[in-house]
């Protein structure tokens, strides 16, 4: 882990979100090896044990993931706006949070008039 400012300056905290950034790239990193492991092993046994690998990986970027949302402003914010959104994210970037909210949660029955 690489420090850009003097070790002794940084704040605890800001150490642990250090740790963590690093350990998502890093598991991150597995998920991508393991995911091309699996596809292109022929041997159906061990893409299988390669496949359980990845999802491990998975596991584990997502619990960091869940941390660093819990403990560095702006994660909370970001996720909310992008994630388990429908359409194109590029839309919800260009309609906003507000935007992407209320068209993913509006139920509409239409017309109620005969």
């Amino acid at each position: 882990m690489a420090y850009t400012e003097p070790f002794d300056a940084i704040d605890e905290k800001t150490r642990d979100i250090s740790r963590a950034i690093t350990s998502l790239r890093e598991e991150l990193e597995a998920v991508d090896w393991y995911n091309q492991r699996v596809n292109t092993s022929k041997d159906f046994e061990l893409k299988g044990i390669m496949a359980h690998n990845r999802d491990e990986e998975i596991e584990h970027a997502v619990m960091t993931l869940e941390w660093l949302r819990r403990n560095m402003d702006g994660w909370d914010h970001e996720l909310k706006t992008y994630l388990f959104t429908e359409g194109s994210v590029l839309d919800v970037e260009e309609g906003g949070a507000e935007d992407a909210l209320s068209q993913s949660s509006t139920l509409s029955i239409g017309d109620l008039k005969q």
